[in-house]
């Protein structure tokens, strides 16, 4: 049978992480420091406070199981077997979403991005090398962070088709790396 997975693990990141900003900000003293001394001392526009404008963007789920999404190879230097697909917005432009998905075995080639990246692991197991970082092991919910132009590589780990979310800053590129990053 075939497992479904779904991005709910993306939501069930930002909200952990939500209540953990939150927790924090509340360990902050109430005594005229911390939090509520810098937001004093931040002035009030009025028109910033108004009710914010809704970009007119329609609020978008995806399954990574969709038949809907439309699959396409990864760009050059990945090598054949890799598949990406768009989730949201425009990859020529800043925050791009998009899904890849390999096959167990398959090996990303040293590459880096003009871009920062933020992922998350949706299925399989997926190892990531940075350039002057250990190797670090992905397994679905993982997220890991990418700084923009730092080299590194990463291997879809042992048989199960690997799918990963990423969440590009800028517009999305890919440039081959010579040699390795260890």
């Amino acid at each position: 049978m075939r497992k479904s997975y779904t991005l709910l693990t993306i939501v069930a990141a930002a909200a952990l992480t939500a209540c953990q900003y939150q927790e924090s900000a509340e360990q902050v003293p109430a005594n005229g420091s911390g939090a509520e001394a810098a937001n004093a001392a931040v002035p009030t526009n009025t028109a910033a406070s108004a009710t914010p404008q809704v970009s007119g963007e329609a609020p978008l789920v995806k399954a990574a199981s969709d038949p809907t999404l439309k699959w396409g190879p990864c760009p050059a230097p990945f090598p054949q077997g890799c598949e990406l697909t768009v989730l949201h917005g425009d990859p020529a432009k800043p925050n791009a979403d998009v899904l890849l998905r390999m096959p167990g075995g398959y090996v990303i080639p040293p590459h880096r991005h003009s871009s920062a990246e933020r992922m998350i692991l949706v299925s399989g197991q997926l190892e990531v090398k940075y350039q002057g970082a250990a190797a670090a092991t992905l397994n679905p919910g993982n997220y890991a962070f990418g700084p923009a132009n730092l080299p590194h590589r990463a291997t879809c780990v042992g048989t199960a088709q690997c799918h990963l979310f990423v969440a590009f800053e800028g517009p999305v590129d890919v440039v081959p790396v010579e040699g390795g990053v260890d």
